[in-house]
């Protein structure tokens, strides 16, 4: 039975009378996961970085992802950035220079473009990959999602996920710390057609008590399923991603 499915038998089965019945989080997760990109793709996004003043720094990508892993990020403008590609393997990543010679090794919590997002929030694998849910709230139209990691090694210790009950799409996430505190807030908005039937929050924006005045967004756009041969991504690979396109 696939995840949508399920969750309409749930809602089927909990509105019969003198029914009490848990929701299965973890299936809900996996279908916000589903709803919101293929297993395999290519897409392009655009980040802009707005600092108190009101001033911008924009940056366009191109990225493909394959299976729960994997993911490559190819940076076409500001023209200061062109070329440099980043990658994700599970934990670890990468950024690639031109000129500079092999890739070297970043970590999730580091930022290749500043502002609010960092380098996990630029390279989102699938949450369910590296969340367990806990708890959940059921908040009439909505539920709330409260996750753990399942390692050390993920930005976040815990995420709480505002769900749409109607559309199964995330509203808006709160980004934890092991301490208690909050890191950011995630805020998705603007749900369309991004491109081969991919109907999903089109529009990202963060903010972080950690960073007054500071926001990021991100903007999704041109998605398109597509597979890859497993060498795509690989340190080898990385200056030739341009070559997909």
């Amino acid at each position: 039975m696939n995840h949508r499915l399920y969750l309409i038998v749930l809602f089927m089965l909990a509105a019969l009378p003198g029914t009490a019945l848990a929701v299965d989080g973890n299936a809900i997760l996996q279908q916000v996961d589903s709803n919101l990109q293929p297993p395999s793709y290519e897409m392009y996004r655009k980040l802009i970085n707005i600092e108190p003043d009101g001033s911008q720094k924009e940056f366009v990508f191109y990225t493909v992802k394959k299976d729960k892993d994997k993911m490559l990020i190819l940076f076409l403008s500001p023209a200061s950035e062109k070329g440099r590609v980043s990658l994700r393997l599970g934990d670890n990543m990468w950024l690639y220079i031109p000129n500079v010679g092999k890739p070297i090794r970043i970590t999730s919590l580091q930022s290749v473009v500043g502002g609010v997002f960092n380098n996990s929030d630029i390279m989102r694998l699938d949450f369910h990959v590296e969340y367990n849910v806990e708890k959940v709230e059921d908040l009439g139209d909505k539920w709330l999602l409260d996750m753990k990691a399942k390692t050390r090694s993920v930005a976040y210790d815990r995420l709480r996920m505002t769900v749409d009950k109607k559309t199964i799409q995330p509203l808006d996430i709160e980004c934890i710390a092991s301490s208690g505190m909050l890191i950011k807030t995630l805020r998705y908005s603007d749900i369309k057609d991004i491109g081969d039937d991919v109907v999903r929050p089109a529009k990202l924006v963060t903010d972080s008590p950690l960073h007054k005045g500071y926001r990021s967004v991100m903007i999704f756009a041109n998605i398109k399923k597509r597979q890859f041969d497993d060498e795509v991504f690989t340190l080898k690979f990385m200056p030739q991603i341009d070559e997909l396109r």
